[in-house]
């Protein structure tokens, strides 16, 4: 809103330039860096895949096949039921396709990931416009919480719950959006408070508009390219996070697919069957990397200074 109209193009009136900011100069835009590009179909299809496992892989992730244990990429070994199977990453010690598992556990990464994100955002940035606009003691009490979680590591926190209470996705979605909450509350108080005595905030004041309204409706707008920008790293982080905790064995237990535990079976084979630690090592590697490339992205083209570099 009041952030809006700060560069003008040549010869354009500032309806007419936000009028021209299209889906079709976004993805013009887009296109025109084909290094992000790349990492928006790698994200796209990994989301694709993860969602639409069950269909497209035609193996079991869980059912071993102790026959065909640790056989390299390309390799084709026999069912259990007697068919001929192709593995285009190989098997791990246990005859499980690669391939098939590294799918499955993108969908418990990107799981954790999405939800602990989704739900510490919203828990975040409410109590972050609550403490920004209406100051006092409800800055105080939120503020003090949050240099209280962040005065310890939040991996560190969720380690320690963790060992007490046990690993699996639903904690650990539970883990990660109590300890990440406060980044979004930070983020979003600083911005209200730079926002809050703003001229349209007062002149929506004088006409009578609740507080409510004025926060949900006149600020909350104007966080959505730094929310979304943080969101995305933290998606990234997250994903890091849980590979971590389930390498150490805190996180997603056997037999349940999850890169960080392929990644800790595969080191005890790593001489021998290359591919066990190399295929996880590197879908978490892409993930990461095509998150954070997005997500610089996204804060370049959002925000309305610096995006007619990319639209022009």
């Amino acid at each position: 809103m009041a952030a809006s109209s700060s560069v003008s193009r040549p010869g354009t009136t500032g309806e007419e330039r936000q009028a021209r900011v299209t889906a079709r100069d976004l993805a013009a835009a887009l296109a025109r860096d084909w290094v992000v590009l790349l990492a928006v179909v790698f994200l796209v299809v990994l989301v694709a895949a993860a969602v639409l496992a069950h269909l497209l892989m035609p193996y079991d992730p869980l059912l071993p096949n102790i026959f065909a244990g640790r056989r390299p990429p390309f390799s084709e070994t026999r069912g259990l039921d007697g068919g001929v199977q192709l593995h285009l990453l190989g098997t791990d010690a246990l005859g499980r396709d690669m391939l098939t598992r590294l799918v499955y556990g993108a969908r418990a990464s990107l799981s954790v990931g999405v939800v602990a994100v989704a739900v510490s955002a919203v828990i975040g940035t409410t109590l972050g416009l609550f403490a920004g606009f209406l100051g006092g003691r409800v800055d105080t009490v939120v503020m003090r919480t949050v240099d209280a979680f962040q005065a310890v590591p939040s991996l560190l926190v969720a380690l320690f719950v963790l060992f007490i209470i046990g690993g699996g996705l639903v904690n650990m979605v539970v883990i990660f959006a109590l300890v990440r909450w406060v980044v979004y509350a930070r983020l979003a108080r600083g911005i209200t408070l730079s926002y809050r005595e703003s001229s349209y905030v007062e002149a929506a004041r004088s006409i009578g508009a609740t507080d409510l309204r004025i926060i949900f409706r006149h600020i909350l707008p104007n966080m959505f390219s730094p929310l979304l920008v943080l969101a995305t790293l933290e998606v990234a982080l997250l994903i890091l996070a849980e590979a971590g905790l389930s390498f150490l064995g805190f996180g997603l237990k056997p037999p349940e697919p999850s890169w960080g535990l392929m990644i800790a079976r595969g080191r005890e084979y790593l001489r021998e069957a290359w591919w066990m630690i190399t295929f996880p090592g590197l879908a978490v590697f892409l993930t990461t990397l095509s998150l954070n490339l997005f997500a610089n992205w996204l804060r370049t083209i959002t925000d309305p200074v610096q995006r007619w570099r990319w639209l022009i």
